[in-house]
């Protein structure tokens, strides 16, 4: 059945590819087909093949989804197996960091679990005053928390291979002791039962090999982070679905939140360093996938099920933000240039290394679309009105038409999937949580017209990261402000003054040289003329006002997660807070303690 589903899956991009292709003709064809119009319908139907690519994973995931899935509960099994949480950080805010390690002690000291789990913080900090932080913040914690759970602190001298290297070296001291590994970030979060679910699943399976889960955004307070809070509560399940059908035993592995057998791990997980320096060169840094596949090429089974609910991450606040981690997981995936040839990896494996290079050199093929498209005309020179031999010119028709159903075409590949998911969510009364279908519905439109007003802004930042990669720059590993706040106009306009002029250059060759497609430029390039004004904006603190409002409401708004009360609480009896001002992320007051929450 998989493998139906993945031929279907591609004969679906490649028909929503050839469609577009055929549309492009009509319209390019309009003054007649040159040289240039051949390359701007490659590109196009190049990018729109990506394009249905994601919808595939919405329409898998929608004929697969239970429409009437009830609440999930986990079932506590005994079990003998012993689990490290491992919790990598780099000069992270330990404060922070730790008051998510001390809401998941509570959480499964709650359940009577805290002998099955033990938490070990693997720090790689390079900053002595941060690593001062840490030293100290561990004491508190063990202080509070290591009569009742095993809790380890180290700190590696040399940061050899970033993260993977941090959890490799864990394996190789101490892997030995336990059954299974789970990895988590600085930033996650995961309920008790969760946790043992996980191990449960692992034990009836032996040759499963990793488990990954769906992590939700918590703690948002901008409107870019609410609007991303939202996206990962109300789409994700539905796309990680159809990912899930899609790649089968063969599945994804993010590099945190989930779950490996440490024996697979480390029989198979060894990463080579690649010939040459970075960026193609050196430490993998998108490890995670590398790593994935090296599981199932060594036959091991690696899954993701979205229906592990009680999984959470943080995500960026502000478009800067963002852009930094993305130019870092720019590099790793083309990266992966390197690996999808290595010898013994499944066909899909390779294929998934081509779509995380896809994910990224996509958006220098819409450039290059919109580049060729405003040279089309000067490049194709004076339209010759007699074709053939005879007295009556044949002029250029404009098929304005075909131009609007193209855009449609490919915007509703975008857009489509997510309206659909409103759907499914009426029918199946999922949208509850979310305030109710019609509220939903409004916040879904919003996100909508958010996505399409940053998407340009974005596809500069993705331009510029592949260019300095292609270039030869190194990005490196950057450190992650887990807690950064609202940007200031000053910050935005540094960051985003060249995406201004971009668009301002854009639109003024368009005038020159294309007036036709100024309005569908304006698309583009708008969004971009005011790029620094919506970095700034959208970064604003205005969580309490956004759910006062209704907008972009979810679930853990209502119905708050009881391993996230509680490391609010921690975090703002640490902080000496009031556990109000620590719960204004998600709008409600703390006070309880870590184990107290869980009750």
């Amino acid at each position: 059945m998989v493998s139906v589903r993945r031929v279907l899956s591609i004969l679906f991009c490649l028909v929503m590819a050839g469609l577009v292709a055929s549309l492009a003709v009509g319209y390019f064809s309009s003054d007649g087909i040159q040289w240039v119009d051949a390359i701007r319908i490659v590109l196009l139907a190049a990018s729109t093949m990506w394009l249905a690519w994601g919808a595939a994973y919405a329409f898998n995931g929608l004929l697969s989804f239970p429409l009437k899935a009830g609440e999930q509960a986990f079932e506590l099994v005994p079990t003998t197996s012993r689990t490290a949480v491992l919790v990598p950080v780099y000069n992270e805010d330990p404060v922070k960091t730790f008051s998510h390690v001390a809401a998941m002690i509570g959480s499964v000291e709650a359940l009577g679990l805290a002998d099955r789990f033990e938490f070990a913080i693997l720090s790689d900090t390079r900053n002595e005053r941060v690593a001062e932080q840490e030293a100290h913040w561990f004491g508190r914690l063990y202080d509070e928390f290591g009569a009742s759970v095993a809790l380890y602190y180290r700190r590696r001298e040399a940061n050899t291979g970033k993260k993977a290297g941090n959890v490799a070296d864990f394996i190789r001291t101490s892997g030995a002791l336990y059954d299974y590994l789970l990895v988590l970030d600085a930033d996650s979060l995961m309920e008790g039962a969760t946790m043992a679910e996980m191990v449960r699943r692992m034990d009836a399976d032996p040759k499963l090999g990793l488990l990954q889960t769906l992590p939700k955004i918590v703690h948002a307070r901008s409107f870019f982070g609410r609007a991303m809070q939202f996206s990962t509560g109300f789409y994700s399940p539905v796309y990680t679905r159809g990912l899930a059908e899609l790649q089968g035993e063969a599945g994804p592995f993010w590099g945190h939140n989930a779950i490996v057998r440490t024996r697979a791990f480390a029989q198979s997980c060894g990463l080579p360093e690649l010939s040459g320096t970075p960026p193609f060169g050196g430490h993998i840094l998108s490890h995670d996938y590398v790593e994935a596949s090296l599981l199932t090429r060594n036959g091991w089974t690696v899954r993701v099920e979205p229906d592990l609910v009680g999984s959470y991450e943080e995500g960026p606040d502000n478009v800067i933000d963002f852009a930094k981690r993305d130019r870092r997981w720019c590099q790793g995936n083309l990266q992966h240039a390197r690996v999808m040839m290595a010898p013994g990896l499944r066909l899909w494996s390779r294929f998934v290394f081509l779509q995380n290079i896809m994910a990224y050199v996509t958006s220098p093929l819409w450039a290059l679309f919109i580049i060729a498209s405003i040279a089309a005309p000067t490049l194709k020179g004076v339209p010759d009105y007699f074709p053939e031999p005879g007295l009556f010119p044949v002029f250029p028709r404009v098929e304005q038409g075909l131009a609007l159903t193209l855009l449609v075409g490919v915007f509703g590949l975008l857009i489509g999937p997510k309206l659909l998911i409103v759907v499914r969510g009426a029918l199946s009364s999922g949208n509850g949580q979310f305030g109710g279908t019609w509220r939903a519905l409004l916040n879904t439109l919003t996100e909508i017209l958010t996505t399409s007003l940053l998407a340009p802004i974005m596809l500069m930042y993705q331009c510029r990261a592949v260019l300095e990669v292609f270039s030869g720059m190194d990005g490196g590993w950057p450190e992650t402000d887990r807690e950064a706040g609202a940007v200031s106009l000053s910050e935005a306009w540094a960051a985003g003054w060249w995406i201004s002029a971009t668009g301002l250059v854009t639109l003024g060759l368009a005038f020159q040289f294309a007036p036709e497609y100024v309005s569908w430029l304006l698309l583009v390039a708008g969004p971009q003329v005011f790029a620094p004004l919506l970095i700034h904006v959208t970064s604003w603190n205005a969580s309490g006002r956004l759910r006062d409002a209704g907008i972009f409401l979810t679930g853990i708004d209502s119905h708050p997660s009881p391993v996230v009360r509680g490391q609010e609480a921690v975090l703002a009896r640490w902080r000496g807070a009031p556990a109000e001002q620590a719960a204004a992320p998600t709008g409600r007051s703390g006070g309880l303690a870590p184990a107290e929450a869980d009750r």
